[in-house]
């Protein structure tokens, strides 16, 4: 089962990359026919499945990559032919030479992997097949244009719902955090409950690690995409907003550890940790419009919302600073710090 698992993929490749390769390929192939007026085109249709790509910048760069492989193996076999001739000992020399040139120009492992190959079949084809060369050239060009060209005008993707659910996730759990942090504070709360606060806490970086993905791949897709430039402002809304998200993880994550760290339960009778709760519960709430926002959702709150003393579902929850008359004589660092802490979370989340 695992040797399966190994060759299989969890789901199936988008049917549309099928039909679009499936295009390239013929019309690679029939393109290589009536240019180069070679019979069996294979290098053309190698080329069409290698390009077509998820997004149409990724089959640009491929495109490019593959063609400089290509360009450079002939080139060096050419020089090689026509100096040392075609023997075995001297083809297996070129890959070789091939290998370091590819090394010592750095090439991408899939330009690196072209260049000893394309000399390689220069060398042991070529001699008998005038021209076999710049065929090998032509088509590989060929093919790389028609695979762009296909990505490019049949529906090329636009990645934008998992950047936007993603970040919109984000949200949601730290929002989620907040409103955990604030029950620890509001109630004596057990040992073990502080500390799942404290793992869910943490468990936001992975979330974050995943929008950043979905945006980075977001951004992928849109470059040299043909319908990029309606789709462009809203995924700069999204990469905006989990700049602004990372920070809070941030600071999230070192308010709940700090309160891990140093917690009591009478901590929860202190005035001033009790109104603390309260703009934790604020800041949830407005983390969550921010999610509701990036999300497109309109009506209804965000499932789990929390009630916020004083504060309307649908508009930020606005605050006042918390007096501290007189500071606690045992918490007042941990005290003096959530105040810090909340002070610079709510300044992220209006943007100040």
């Amino acid at each position: 089962m695992e040797i399966v698992s190994r060759v299989r993929q969890t789901k199936r490749t988008p049917l549309l990359q099928v039909v679009k390769t499936s295009v390239a390929v013929v019309v690679a192939w029939f393109a290589s026919i009536a240019l180069v007026q070679q019979p069996l085109p294979i290098f053309a249709a190698i080329a069409a499945l290698l390009v077509v790509l998820p997004s149409v910048n990724q089959s640009f760069v491929r495109g490019l990559e593959r063609s400089v492989g290509v360009i450079a193996g002939v080139v060096i076999a050419y020089g090689a032919g026509q100096l040392l001739g075609d023997g075995s000992g001297v083809v297996l020399g070129i890959v070789v030479v091939s290998l370091l040139v590819s090394w010592a120009l750095r090439l991408t492992p899939s330009s690196a992997n072209q260049v000893p190959i394309s000399a390689m079949l220069v060398l042991a084809i070529g001699a008998q097949t005038p021209d076999y060369a710049l065929d090998r050239i032509v088509e590989t060009i060929i093919g790389a244009v028609v695979a762009l060209s296909v990505n490019a005008l049949i529906v090329p993707p636009v990645l934008l719902a998992p950047a936007h659910l993603a970040v919109g996730r984000l949200a949601r759990g730290l929002a989620g955090v907040l409103d955990d942090l604030a029950g620890v504070l509001e109630a004596p709360t057990a040992p073990d409950r502080v500390t799942a606060v404290l793992t869910r806490a943490r468990d936001l970086r992975d979330l974050q690690a995943r929008a950043v993905a979905a945006v980075a791949a977001g951004e992928e897709s849109l470059m040299l995409n043909p319908r990029a430039s309606r789709q462009r402002t809203v995924l700069q809304a999204d990469a905006a907003l989990l700049v602004r998200l990372t920070v809070l993880v941030n600071r999230v994550v070192g308010m709940t550890r700090s309160v891990r760290d140093n917690y009591e339960p009478e901590l929860a009778d202190d005035p001033v940790v009790e109104e603390i709760s309260v703009e934790l519960r604020r800041a949830a709430h407005d983390v969550r419009l921010l999610a509701r926002d990036v999300e497109g959702a309109r009506g209804a709150p965000a499932a789990g919302t929390a009630p916020v003393p004083g504060a309307a579902d649908e508009s930020p929850a606005l605050t006042a600073p918390v007096q501290v008359l007189r500071p606690d004589p045992v918490h007042w660092v941990l005290v003096g710090s959530l105040l810090e802490d909340i002070r610079r979370v709510r300044e992220e989340i209006i943007g100040a």
